[in-house]
């Protein structure tokens, strides 16, 4: 029998693509969305992909009385919970809907999982629960802590999930500590398009090289690194896409939790992203040095072990793959 599982925020840049990697490993998936940052074409994007229609009910993971109807009416074996707001900036700016959303919306789904006797939970988590780390490469025994609103919501949802499956043994968590995401779909048909001007260096980058943005600002150049710019891990979206199904298959195969870094463990600087665009787009993108960000730390990259021993996940494609599907993609959506 196949398995269904619901995903919340799946019409979202990681959720759709989680969405492909169930449909390939053979799962079932219903899509929870409010569109406040996905683009409602993206389904029929995804009917293409998949050659299957998509169930997608519109509506949020706050209204307890919609997710009981959906357990009702769907067998349900799981839910990965994508549903959450992302944008540090923006977290500073309006921190109350950052936890309204973020936990709130955690502990309605929890309590609608729990009459419906739904225990099993894949939830996105985020690297940026390490704070400023004092060792590289990060393991998930480093301790942990906030430097934003949207890092303190990340974290009190792991130390929420935490407290809850030790009261009760039912409970089976999977958590994924996201590090950069990047990338898109080799279709063109899906990937990351931010509705205003982007927080993250990439899709920034690609703006850069669709001429909707000016040029990059290069936040710090004498940091000590290789080139004297920021190094952070990053991810092909459809290799976290798959690390989202092995995840779920470690739950509902064992019943055990786990806790593990998803990226490359590989550091990228600003500079060395820039050039791998420059050879996926074909030409030089404008860039300008400019001083340091307060809080900005000089190298961030993850310990991959444990998702390796745990989940049999290891990251298979680099940032010259991951340049050009995010250019595939960006280029593709300017002229469509």
């Amino acid at each position: 029998m196949v398995q269904k599982i619901l995903l919340t925020g799946g019409a979202g840049f990681i959720g759709s693509h989680t969405y492909v990697a169930l449909k390939d490993a053979g799962y079932d998936a219903i899509i929870l969305d409010n569109f406040s940052n996905a683009r409602r074409n993206v389904t029929d994007r995804l009917e293409v992909i998949t050659g299957a229609p998509v169930t997608c009910i519109e509506g949020d993971v706050l209204d307890e009385a919609l997710l009981d109807r959906i357990f009702a009416d769907h067998d349900i074996a799981a839910v990965i919970h994508f549903a959450a707001l992302k944008a540090v900036g923006e977290s500073v700016e309006k921190p109350l809907d950052y936890l309204n959303t973020n936990i709130a919306g955690l502990y309605a789904l929890l309590r609608s999982m729990q009459r419906a006797d739904l225990f099993t939970l894949v939830f996105s988590s985020s690297a940026t629960v390490y704070g400023q780390p004092d060792e590289l490469p990060v393991s998930e025994a480093a301790p942990r802590s906030f430097n934003n609103p949207y890092g303190f919501t990340k974290l009190a949802c792991e130390q929420s999930l935490e407290q809850i499956a030790a009261s009760d043994n039912r409970w089976t968590f999977g958590v994924l500590r996201y590090f950069n995401p990047v990338g898109a779909h080799d279709t063109g048909l899906i990937g990351e398009d931010p509705n205003d001007i982007p927080n993250n260096l990439m899709p920034y980058i690609a703006k850069v090289a669709t001429d909707e943005l000016e040029q990059l600002s290069v936040w710090g150049d004498d940091y000590d690194t290789p080139d004297g710019t920021g190094v952070r891990d990053y991810i092909h979206v459809i290799d976290l896409a798959r690390g989202h199904v092995q995840s779920l298959d470690a739950l509902l195969k064992s019943g055990k939790g786990h806790v593990v870094n998803l990226g490359t463990g590989t550091g990228y600087s600003v500079l060395e992203v820039l050039r791998a665009y420059e050879r996926a787009a074909g030409r030089t993108l404008p860039y300008r040095i400019a001083p340091r960000r307060a809080g900005d730390v000089a190298c961030v990259y993850g310990d991959t072990r444990l998702a390796k021993e745990i989940l049999g996940f290891k990251a298979e494609l680099g940032l010259d793959q991951m340049c050009a599907s995010s250019w595939n993609w960006i280029s593709r959506r300017k002229n469509t």
